[in-house]
C-alpha cells in the first residue's frame, strides 16, 4: 500500500477547484439535471422582483457538490472521503467565479489508517467565503479502507 498519509501535514493546502463566471446557463443546466425548478435558479424578474434577491442565486446542491469534487480530486484513488459538512451562510449568485478549497488541520493514525481533517469552502473572487465547512478523508496505512466504511459515533 502506498503510504501517502506520511506526506501530508497540517496546514497543507488541497488544489483549489476555480468554476466561473457561473452564467445563468450554468444555472439551469444543473436545475434541470437534478430537477430543482426553483425559479430563483433561471428566473431574473422573478428572483429580483418576487424574492428581492440580489440575483440568480447558485444551487446549494451544486456548491456541495463543486466542494466534494474538490475533495475527491485530492484524495483519490486512495484516499476515501468519510464526512463532509457545510454551512451556507452568504448567496453566491450569476456572474461569480467560485473556489472551492481545502487545508489539513488534523492528521491521526487510527487502527491502520490515516485520518485527515480537513476545513473546507467556497469563495468567490472578492475572497469572500460563502459556504465553510469540515470534512474528514481517510487513507489506507497498513490496511485497505473498508467498504463499507463502519459507522462512526
Amino acid at each position: 500500500m502506498a503510504d501517502r498519509f506520511s506526506s501530508i501535514t497540517i496546514g497543507d493546502d488541497i488544489p483549489d477547484l476555480v468554476r466561473g463566471p457561473m452564467t445563468p446557463v450554468h444555472l439551469m443546466r444543473w436545475s434541470s439535471a437534478i430537477e430543482n425548478w426553483h425559479r430563483i435558479h433561471y428566473d431574473k424578474p422573478f428572483a429580483l422582483e418576487h424574492e428581492k434577491l440580489p440575483d440568480l442565486l447558485v444551487n446549494g446542491s451544486w456548491k456541495q457538490h463543486f466542494v466534494v469534487q474538490g475533495l475527491r480530486e485530492w484524495a483519490e484513488p486512495d484516499g476515501w472521503l468519510l464526512r463532509v459538512a457545510f454551512e451556507f451562510r452568504q448567496m453566491d449568485v450569476v456572474g461569480s467565479t467560485l473556489t472551492a478549497w481545502g487545508r489539513v488541520v488534523k492528521t491521526s493514525n487510527v487502527d491502520g489508517l490515516g485520518y485527515v481533517e480537513l476545513e473546507t469552502g467556497i469563495r468567490n473572487e472578492h475572497g469572500v467565503e460563502s459556504t465553510p465547512g469540515s470534512a474528514t478523508v481517510v487513507f489506507p496505512l497498513t490496511m485497505a479502507v473498508p467498504y463499507p466504511f463502519p459507522a462512526l459515533s
